[in-house]
């Protein structure tokens, strides 16, 4: 739970410059053409670094190279991530290389409904971040052979840097390239690889500092590495069937004009922060606890175990879910309503934030299910339901943007709706997996737990809707200062409401964390 502690730390770090590169972004170029071009030309990297890098590469690996260095010696370690390293630079930097040169034909393919200018545009994004993908793999890797050595912050602070050089890449450069005639868009780009590469070489340091030296070392037949190779298939093949979600959206919204492409985004963004912030530290604290029930052959700790982690995720994200619903107008104006980015804008995308929203728990809850299923030994069952949630929202893709127009609603907003249900669906379906290898979870208190704490976020979420129209009907105006004064007293009023009802409910996990609260309060004694 320490490293825990720290991961979540760095990783609120990191998501507040997420959400600050996000206001930059918004303030110079809107929503419009210049941010679907950088979102769509960013995705490519970007996806394949999730399907890659940070997600299979970094499962694969972490247990791979402590294997290596707890049975054969902190050498053989150190030339297992060299042979990975050397593989890394010549494999990704041709895939790199590759997506440089038939950035047109793949753009024409991918975003076929932009129009020319934009599709331009595109294209010298791509081509810029083309590069992006090495340098964050080689992040993945670092951050695996430190957190192998104990150190988890600095790693999981790696990804802040990302953000703070996109936001200066677009500060700084904006006045240069409008000077020298270069589209300005560019800066964005251009911002965002500096910060892929500083990810990595952030790290470089600390890995000096425990011993390692690159050298180049080209051997596939490396059992080690063939090792990696083999883990990281069905992870990859489980993480594929996600990012074609993403894929299919961006190229489905392309053909709906300026704006949509940003607002989806925008507002998923929004729902990192929670994910980030309870889905994934949980998720972390539960791979822990269930490994070790499994290595001792002790199902009833684990399904004990898993159902603590359930119910602290319904805990977390039930009530952050109803409070992004209930706010998230306010929260998206006084996050991003500046400069160009209009109160339209604002609109389009509260709107997308209220259809994720209403996923946010499936979304988490599968988070904790999936290394679950990793842990017990069974690869088949996540990539299946992860693919059968996909198959289900292309083909509600269809549907709904056929729907939606004629019930006179925005169509962009299929591709959020059928998210959600996507996510909904791969919870049912690994809620069953998991029934068939520890039986049902009664008598632990998750279902009961849930639908309290449902109702209770639900409440809640009415009063703070009501409280901050009240308050704009009372105390208007005041610009920013007036703004963030009501949507910072609706926000209290929330959190404490879900923390009384919780402690009235008698949760183990809402008495931990109210008597956490409560000495934090607590005046210190100087003596």
């Amino acid at each position: 739970m320490k490293a825990v502690s720290s991961i979540s730390l760095a990783t609120l770090v990191s998501r507040v410059l997420g959400l600050a590169r996000d206001q930059v972004q918004s303030y110079y170029f809107g929503a419009g053409a210049v941010t679907d071009a950088f979102y769509a030309a960013f995705r490519i990297p970007n996806l394949l670094r999730d399907l890659f890098a940070e997600g299979a590469l970094s499962s694969a690996f972490v247990p791979t190279f402590t294997v290596e260095r707890e049975r054969n010696g902190i050498e053989r370690g150190w030339q297992l991530a060299n042979r990975i390293l050397t593989a890394m630079v010549i494999l990704l930097g041709s895939l790199g290389l590759l997506t440089a040169v038939f950035a047109p034909s793949i753009l024409r393919l991918y975003v076929a409904g932009f129009e020319p200018g934009k599709m331009e545009l595109t294209i010298t994004m791509t081509r810029i971040l083309a590069p992006f993908l090495l340098f964050v793999a080689l992040a993945a890797v670092a951050m695996g052979i430190l957190n192998t050595c104990g150190r988890f912050f600095l790693p999981a602070l790696a990804p802040a840097w990302f953000n703070f050089a996109a936001i200066l890449g677009v500060v700084l450069l904006f006045p240069v390239f409008r000077s020298a005639g270069i589209p300005t868009g560019l800066t964005l780009a251009v911002g965002a690889m500096i910060g892929g590469i500083l990810q990595f070489l952030v790290q470089v340091p600390a890995l000096r500092r425990e011993g390692f030296r690159f050298r180049p070392e080209w051997n596939l037949g490396d059992p080690g590495l063939r090792r990696v190779a083999a883990l990281m298939l069905p992870a990859t093949f489980g993480l594929a069937a996600t990012q074609l979600n993403i894929l299919v959206d961006t190229a489905l919204a392309s053909g709906l004009g300026d704006g949509p492409i940003t607002w989806l985004s925008m507002a998923f963004r929004l729902m990192q922060l929670p994910i980030g912030l309870f889905g994934v530290a949980i998720a972390t604290a539960n791979l822990t606890r269930v490994s070790r029930d499994v290595a001792a052959g002790d199902r009833e700790g684990l399904r004990l175990n898993l159902a603590a982690s359930l119910r602290a995720a319904a805990l977390l994200t039930l009530p952050a879910s109803a409070g992004l619903i209930a706010l998230r107008e306010p929260i998206v104006r006084i996050l991003f309503e500046r400069g160009l980015f209009s109160p339209a804008d604002t609109g389009k995308t509260a709107a997308a934030v209220l259809c994720y929203a209403l996923g946010l728990y499936a979304y988490s809850v599968v988070k904790i299910q999936v290394p679950t299923f990793y842990a017990l030994g069974d690869t088949r069952r996540p990539v299946v339901a992860s693919a059968t949630a996909v198959a289900l929202k292309i083909a509600a893709n269809f549907a709904l943007l056929a729907l939606f127009p004629r019930l006179g609603w925005d169509p962009f907003l299929a591709l959020a709706t059928t998210t959600t249900l996507a996510a909904w669906t791969n919870l049912l379906l690994l809620t069953r997996g998991l029934r068939g290898h520890l039986g049902p979870l009664r008598g632990t208190g998750v279902l009961p737990t849930t639908l309290k704490l449902a109702a209770l976020s639900a409440t809640m979420g009415v009063a703070c809707a009501l409280a901050h129209t009240g308050l704009e009907g009372w105390l208007p105006g005041g610009g920013f200062w007036g703004l963030a004064l009501r949507l910072l007293a609706a926000m209290l009023l929330g959190m404490a409401l879900t923390l009384f009802g919780a402690h009235r409910m008698n949760l183990p996990e809402a008495a931990l964390l109210w008597e956490r609260l409560r000495r934090f309060a607590a005046p210190r004694s100087t003596g």
